[in-house]
């Protein structure tokens, strides 16, 4: 159960979003952001004083303005809020469920809202065990070679015993795909078709790599 949430009516039907390439939230995922732009500040107070509920999504072209929305994001609850002495917030979002875009809400408000439907992914709002029999070599063998050839690492001994949720979706979140990447990764049905996305696109990655890789 995600947060007290068990079913897509307990979740709000008109929610703000946040547009941001290349930035995911899946559930229960934890997102750290930095908000500072006068408009997302008053967007977070609104939802301080409300459910809390903020909608991740992607911008899909159109003019930068005021930039498209992808079909599909997730929706995720404030459970850390800080203040500086700036006056920018520091929030983490916490993901609750994926929602598909039905509208977007003509408003007052000096930041974006959209009518939310959560029917498609009522899965999300339970964790699934998904650990049995979940191999995750595959997924590992190619996480090494993106990693090296970008001078990053991680820490092997928690990524070789954390259940298949947490690094499958951790991973989607923290590595640096592109948008449509992203957006792929965000749409795959299941924890497991994710994890499929994300070894492919590592495997991409890594072939890439090798064309670009001087002849000797």
């Amino acid at each position: 159960m995600a947060q007290g949430y068990v079913k897509p009516s307990d979740l709000p039907q008109v929610i703000p979003v946040f547009p941001l390439a290349g930035v995911l939230v899946l559930p229960r995922g934890q997102l750290p952001l930095n908000i500072f732009e006068p408009r997302y500040l008053n967007m977070v107070d609104d939802a301080m004083a409300g459910d809390r509920i903020i909608g991740m999504i992607q911008p899909s072209g159109g003019l930068p303005a005021q930039p498209g929305l992808a079909r599909v994001g997730c929706a995720g609850r404030i459970t850390s809020f800080a203040e500086t002495s700036d006056g920018r917030y520091l929030i983490t979002l916490t993901g609750v469920s994926r929602f598909a875009v039905e509208a977007e809400l003509p408003g007052q408000a000096p930041y974006r809202q959209v009518r939310a439907r959560y029917e498609a992914f009522e899965t999300d709002l339970t964790a699934p065990d998904l650990d049995a029999g979940f191999d995750r070599e595959p997924l590992l063998g190619a996480l090494r070679p993106y990693l090296e050839s970008r001078g990053l690492d991680i820490d092997w001994e928690t990524a070789e015993g954390a259940p298949m949720e947490a690094l499958v979706n951790s991973l989607s979140m923290a590595l640096p795909f592109e948008p449509p990447e992203k957006q792929a990764l965000l749409e795959a049905p299941a924890v497991p078709d994710r994890a499929e996305v994300l070894t492919a696109l590592l495997r991409i990655d890594a072939a890439g790599d090798d064309e670009d890789a001087p002849l000797q």
